[in-house]
C-alpha cells in the first residue's frame, strides 16, 4: 500500500476542512458573544463562500484519495458547490424567520455547516463504508435540524418520524450493502464492478443473486430522495420542520442522494447489470411521479403541497437516471435540472418563509389577494411554480426538456409520455394558489413587509430561475464539463 501523500489529501479535502473549521468557529463564537444571532450568521456564510472557492480551485482534479473512499473529480465539485449554495441561501431566508423561534441560532448555523460537509462526503463517496457513513451524518444532521425547535410540538413530531423512517431504511440499506460486500469481496465501487464483470466472480452467471442486493442498496437512496414508498418521512417533517430547513431537506439532502446514486450505478453496476436497476428505477420514477402529484392536489397547507411537489420533481429527475448510458444526454440532464430546481424550489420556500414570517399561516387560503398585499412575493411565486411545472422561460423547463429528451433519445418513450402528463397535472395545485394570489379577494388589506436577508435570497433564485430559462448555454456547457466519472457505463 503506497503513503499518502498528506499534503495532496489535505488540498484535495479544503472544501471540508474549510467547513468543518467555520462550523467549530460558529459554535465558539457562539459562546463568546453570548448567542451571537446574525453575527454567527455572517461568518457561516463567509465560511460557505471560502469553501466554494477552494472546491471551484479543484476543478480538473480526477483521482480518489484515503484509499478509494473519497472521489475529487468535475462530479464531485459540482455537488460541492450545489451544497454550499443550498446552505447560503437558507441561512439567507433563516436569519430573521428564527430569531422569534429560538435564541440558539448559532448551534444552528453550526449545525448547518456540519450538514454541508456530510453532504459534501454523500456526493464523493466511492467506497460502500463511505456511502454508509455520509448517508448517515446528513441523516443525523437533518433529524437534529427537523426537531431543532424543542418547544414546538409539530417540529419535535417531524423529527421523531424522520427519525423512525431513517432508522428503518439504515438497516436495509447497510444488509444491501453487506450483501454486495458479500457476493464480490470488495467495498471500493470500481473494485465491486470488475468483481461482477469477472468469470471467477461467485456470482458470475448468475445474476440474479445481485437483485436483493441491489434493492436493499437503493432503500438508503430511496429515502433521502424521497421516492415512493420511501416518502412517507416528507410531509410531515416539511411541515413540522423550522420552514428553512423544510427548504434545506427539499434540495440539499436529496441532490446529493442523486448524485451518490448515479455514481454508484455507474462505476459499481455498469455493463450487464444496467437493466435490473433500469427495470426497477423505471416502475419507481412513475409511481413517484403520479403520486406525488395527484396527493399534492388534495393538500391545503402549502408546506405539505410543496413536500409532495418534491416527491413528483424526483420522480422527473430520476427519468434522467434511467437514461444513463453511452452518448446519452442523461447524467447531464440530471445536473441541469438539478440546478434548476435549486433556484426554483428553494425560491418558493423563501417566498413561503417571507409570508409566514409575517402572518404566521401557512394555509394556502391566506395567499388570498396577495398580489395586491405584496406584489413582488406574488409575482416571484408565479415565476417558480412556472419553473417547477416546466413551462418557459424558466429554469424548470430547461431541466425538464433534458430527462425527457434523455429518456425519449434512449427508447423510453413511455416514461417521457408519463412525465408530460404529470407536468399538465401539476398545473392544477401550482395556478391553484395563483388563483387565490391574483383573482380573489384579500383577508386583509395591510401590506406584508419583507425583511432584507428574505428579499436578497428571493433576488437570487428568481434571477438565476429565468437566466436559466432565457440564457441556458452555459449552464449546459457547466453540466458537460461536470458530467465526468471514471469509470463510465460502456
Amino acid at each position: 500500500m503506497p503513503p499518502i501523500n498528506w499534503p495532496e489529501v489535505l488540498n484535495l479535502l479544503s472544501p471540508e476542512l474549510i467547513l468543518t473549521t467555520f462550523a467549530v468557529l460558529v459554535l465558539g463564537l457562539d459562546l463568546i458573544w453570548g448567542r451571537g444571532g446574525d453575527r454567527t450568521a455572517y461568518v457561516a456564510l463567509l465560511g460557505l463562500g471560502v469553501a466554494i472557492i477552494a472546491s471551484l480551485r479543484l476543478l480538473g482534479a480526477n483521482q480518489e484519495i484515503l484509499f478509494g473512499m473519497v472521489a475529487v473529480d468535475s462530479f464531485a465539485i459540482f455537488f460541492k458547490v450545489i451544497a454550499a449554495l443550498t446552505t447560503a441561501l437558507v441561512i439567507l431566508s433563516s436569519m430573521e424567520f428564527m430569531k422569534r423561534k429560538t435564541p440558539y441560532r448559532g448551534e444552528f448555523y453550526g449545525l448547518l455547516l456540519l450538514g454541508t460537509v456530510a453532504m459534501n462526503l454523500l456526493a464523493a463517496a466511492s467506497d460502500l463504508i463511505m456511502i454508509f457513513l455520509a448517508l448517515e451524518f446528513v441523516s443525523q444532521t437533518s433529524y437534529v435540524l427537523t426537531g431543532f425547535l424543542r418547544k414546538d410540538y409539530a417540529s419535535s413530531e417531524g423529527g421523531i418520524k424522520y427519525l423512525l423512517y431513517g432508522a428503518l431504511t439504515t438497516a436495509l440499506t447497510l444488509y444491501g450493502l453487506s450483501l454486495l460486500y458479500g457476493a464480490t469481496g470488495a467495498t471500493n465501487l470500481r473494485e465491486i464492478a470488475l468483481s461482477l464483470a469477472s468469470p471467477d466472480s461467485p456470482i458470475a452467471g448468475e445474476r440474479w443473486l445481485l437483485l436483493p442486493a441491489l434493492v436493499f442498496a437503493l432503500t438508503g437512496f430511496a429515502f433521502k430522495i424521497s421516492l415512493v414508498p420511501f416518502h412517507q418521512w416528507t410531509p410531515d417533517a416539511y411541515e413540522g420542520a423550522p420552514t428553512p430547513i423544510a427548504a434545506f431537506l427539499s434540495v440539499g439532502p436529496k441532490a446529493m442522494g442523486f448524485a451518490v446514486l448515479i455514481r454508484f450505478l455507474i462505476t459499481a453496476l455498469p455493463g450487464t447489470f444496467q437493466p435490473d436497476w433500469v427495470a426497477l428505477l423505471s416502475a419507481i420514477s412513475i409511481v413517484t411521479m403520479t403520486f406525488g402529484n395527484l396527493v399534492a392536489i388534495q393538500q391545503e397547507n402549502i408546506k405539505r403541497m410543496l413536500a409532495y411537489s418534491s416527491i413528483s420533481q424526483v420522480g422527473y429527475i430520476l427519468l434522467g437516471v434511467v437514461a444513463l448510458g453511452s452518448g446519452s444526454i442523461g447524467e447531464q440532464g440530471v445536473l441541469i435540472y438539478i440546478l434548476a430546481y435549486l433556484f426554483t424550489n428553494l425560491g418558493a420556500f423563501i417566498a413561503v418563509v417571507a409570508f409566514s414570517h409575517v402572518t404566521a399561516s401557512d394555509n394556502i387560503r391566506d395567499y388570498a389577494g396577495l398580489i395586491r398585499r405584496a406584489p413582488i412575493l406574488a409575482f416571484s411565486l408565479v415565476v417558480f411554480f412556472m419553473s417547477l411545472a416546466g413551462i418557459p422561460p424558466t429554469g424548470g423547463f430547461l431541466g425538464k426538456l433534458f430527462v425527457f429528451g434523455a429518456a425519449i433519445q434512449q427508447g423510453f418513450y413511455f416514461l417521457a409520455i408519463v412525465g408530460v402528463v404529470n407536468s399538465v397535472i401539476s398545473l392544477y395545485y401550482y395556478f391553484g394558489i395563483v388563483r387565490q394570489m391574483f383573482f380573489l379577494p384579500a383577508k386583509s388589506s395591510e401590506s406584508l413587509p419583507i425583511p432584507r436577508s428574505l428579499v436578497l435570497g428571493l433576488a437570487i433564485t428568481l434571477v438565476m430561475t429565468l437566466i436559466m430559462g432565457l440564457y441556458p448555454q452555459p449552464f449546459i456547457d457547466l453540466a458537460v464539463s461536470s458530467a465526468q466519472i471514471t469509470p463510465t457505463l460502456p
